[in-house]
């Protein structure tokens, strides 16, 4: 009869394990980047919305992508995405007036349209798609704190890969013996 020890298997299992935790600590970090990285790769911004003025179409928190448009082939009810001083502000649009190059917006959750029109020298682009809460991860993986995260999550799937080489090269030496 031929058998195996519990605790031979769990020399097995546990560099098994640190390897594929490593990977996946790897994976995940690469995950976290990819809303971010590659809409910017294919011309689209990527910014979070702030305020409620497009509830409930476009929550606070909310990651909204933008790709550069002509102004001349936006339309009434399309969502732009324009400068205004500092800010990025996202509303739809009103009326889209040719001749004076201008927009009338107005955020969907006010009573009344913006103030000022929109130039087309400040519009960024259309908003193209949005997804609610990632707005919130993405601008915290974009500042200081998330990339030191994300460093210290690379680090330890690092040490996770060594030690489970280490216990590996252990358990090989162990079996020539």
């Amino acid at each position: 009869m031929t058998g195996r020890s519990a605790a031979g298997g769990n020399k097995k299992f546990l560099p098994g394990f640190c390897g594929i935790l490593g990977n996946l600590l790897f994976i995940s970090v690469i995950a976290a980047f990819l809303p971010m990285a590659v809409p910017r790769l294919l011309g689209i911004e990527v910014y979070e919305v702030i305020s409620e003025s497009m509830e409930p179409e476009i929550p606070v928190g909310s990651a909204v992508y933008v790709k550069g448009t002509e102004p001349e082939m936006l339309s009434e009810g399309d969502i732009i995405a324009f400068q205004r001083g500092d800010s990025v502000i996202t509303h739809r649009v009103m009326e889209n007036r040719v001749q004076e190059r201008t927009f009338i917006t107005k955020g969907d959750a006010n009573n009344r349209e913006d103030t000022a029109p929109v130039s087309y020298d400040d519009v960024i682009g259309k908003v193209e798609f949005h997804m609610p809460v990632l707005g919130i991860v993405l601008a915290f993986l974009s500042g200081d704190a998330g990339k030191i995260f994300a460093v210290f999550v690379l680090v330890w799937g690092a040490m996770l890969h060594l030690l489970a080489g280490i216990l590996r090269s252990k358990e090989g030496k162990k079996d020539e013996r």
